[in-house]
């Protein structure tokens, strides 16, 4: 099994922290983004719209976006299931995968890229800081009843959370998201886990 991937990107990370929470090795192929890899024709014909990650399976099945990619590998691997088999948590998995995508990953990645590029456009900064407020107050709150987003397990949703949090607070977001101390134990749990540790080298 091959992953074209860069180890920077949010989205390869959550295919490796799956891929770690299945114990599974894989080849990982590097696609360097800063020379524009993402956009020769060899990784177009893998992902047509030219980002990271793609997956090949050991039987030659090839295909990308990260959350597609999670749940098949979720499904395909053996080892502990990171999707609910009650009806209801696993609506609330999709739910809060679902409001990440929607809701969350956009601004957040409005600051990362203004302080990852050095471009520093506070007022762009606090469009993305305004427009992460409301799903961090709406897990907050779920968090306060539960460890995690669809009940007492870790699941996919967790998965796909984890890495715009943690670049937000490695680009100094620490003060926006400590105002939610649900979120903030959450995140303890989550990024102590093994698979997170290896998928973002650490």
């Amino acid at each position: 099994m091959k992953v074209y991937g860069n180890p920077m990107s949010t989205c390869s990370r959550k295919v490796m922290m799956v891929l770690a929470e299945k114990n599974r090795e894989v080849e990982f192929i590097n696609i360097d983004l800063t020379k524009g890899e993402q956009k020769t024709p060899a990784h177009l014909a893998r992902q047509p719209f030219g980002v990271v990650p793609a997956l090949e399976t050991d039987d030659g099945f090839m295909m990308y976006e990260s959350r597609a990619i999670i749940r098949y590998l979720d499904r395909t691997l053996p080892g502990t299931s990171l999707t609910p088999t009650d009806a209801k948590a696993y609506a609330l998995m999709e739910q809060f995968m679902g409001v990440e995508q929607s809701y969350f990953s956009g601004p957040a990645m409005k600051i990362v890229m203004e302080r990852f590029r050095g471009t520093n456009d506070e007022a762009n900064v606090a469009k993305g800081r305004e427009g992460m407020k409301k799903p961090l107050e709406v897990i907050d709150a779920v968090l306060a009843k539960q460890p995690f987003l669809a009940g007492n397990d870790f699941t996919l949703a967790e998965v796909t959370w984890a890495p715009y949090v943690d670049y937000l607070l490695a680009m100094g977001e620490q003060p926006a998201l400590a105002e939610h101390k649900n979120v903030m134990a959450w995140w303890d749990r989550v990024s102590s886990r093994p698979s997170f540790k290896k998928a973002t080298g650490r």
